[in-house]
Order: C-alpha cells, then structure tokens, then sequence
C-alpha cells in the first residue's frame, strides 16, 4: 500500500534530488566520473549587451554542464534588433564555453522566438514539441562548438 500526497514539499524534492542522482551515477559510467569533478557542476555564463547610455540592449543568460552550453535566455530588445547584437552575443558566449571545454551546445525557443535565428547561426534543430503550450511549437536545438 502506498499513501500518494501531491504538495510541495523542499526536503522531499532535495532527498528525491539526491536519490535519483545516486541511481544514475550507479548506471552511467560517465555520470560517476563526473563525481567530485570540477564538470559535475553547471557554471553560470551571463553575456550582456549595453547601449551607448549603459542601458541593457540585449543580454544571454546560461550556464556550463560538463561539455555543454545551455542557452537560457537570449533577448534583444525591439529597438536593437536587426543589428547584430544577438548573434554578438550568442558568439560570445559560445566562445567562452569553448574557453570552459565545452564542445556542444543547446537551447530552447518556440515558433515565434527565433528558429530562424538559430539556425542561421548554425544550430540544427532535435526535437520539435507541437502544443507546448497549447498553440504553440517548442524546438530544441544544439550545435557542435569549435
């Protein structure tokens, strides 16, 4: 018999966190190497672009993961949009993934973000999610680094 409960619950989370990192350490021989490494924990990889007046033009928030890149968020504003700053600032950070070792990266973006974008810069799309949320395609793309 089993009580099921359905509430937010930090310890639970953290304990729960804990065991199913133990259990895929257990299974993958490259999660276990990971272990006590510098490459077990994501770093945090912020880029911003500022105007002339130091006001936030665009900025790229991310982070490291063993060899990988993950793109959080990417935003230009509207008034700077088409001049370049957001593949500035996806080169930017990609380079300094590569300064970390980082050989690949990813990222996230629905249909009315950026796909094009992406691609332009040399991402190929992985999966493609349709409804999320409803009306709506999520893509996930990546991009071998170097």
């Amino acid at each position: 018999m089993f009580r099921i409960e359905a509430e937010v619950d930090k310890a639970r989370r953290d304990l729960l966190r804990s065991r199913l990192r133990n259990t895929n350490t257990a299974a993958s021989p490259v999660l276990a190497a990971l272990r006590g490494t510098p490459g077990e924990r994501e770093a945090p990889l912020h880029v911003w672009g500022l105007d002339a007046a130091g006001d936030l033009a665009g900025g790229l928030v991310g982070h490291t993961w063993t060899t990988w890149l993950h793109v959080t968020y990417l935003w230009v504003d509207a008034r700077h949009r088409g001049t370049g700053l957001g593949s500035r600032l996806l080169a930017e950070a990609e380079r300094l993934a590569t300064t970390r070792g980082c050989t690949a990266a990813r990222l996230e973006t629905w249909d009315f973000q950026a796909p094009g974008f992406y691609r332009k810069q040399g991402y190929e799309v992985v999966c493609v999610i349709p409804d999320y949320p409803p009306g709506l395609t999520e893509y996930t793309l990546t991009k071998r680094l170097g």
